[in-house]
């Protein structure tokens, strides 16, 4: 008999059975014909990448932080930049034109 293959899909939906129903692993395992063994271990293995998201998630904040951090003082220098070449312009403008 050929061992049934689970998508991470039915991996997600029976283990939240588990972690949000309190449905018990043996509950499962006879429901879904698993070993008890088997949902643990996908158990495990979603609790080792929690770590793997909740850091990659950390360091997308801080890279869009820093990356936002930088854009801003960009606009801000275009700013100093536009007001200057505003002034200078209504100078020139005064001066050969008079006033305006």
């Amino acid at each position: 008999m050929a061992r049934k293959r689970y998508s991470p899909e039915e991996k997600i939906r029976i283990l939240r059975e588990h972690l949000d129903n309190n449905v018990s692993v043996s509950e499962l395992s006879e429901q879904y014909d698993l070993h008890p063994g088997m949902i643990r271990n996908w158990k495990k293995e979603l609790f080792e990448g929690a770590l793997d998201t909740f850091s990659s998630k950390h360091k997308n904040r801080k890279s869009k932080n820093s990356k936002e951090s930088h854009l801003e003082k960009k606009v801000s220098s275009m700013q100093e930049v536009i007001t200057e070449l505003t002034t200078e312009n209504v100078k020139l403008r005064k001066k050969y034109h008079g006033e305006i």
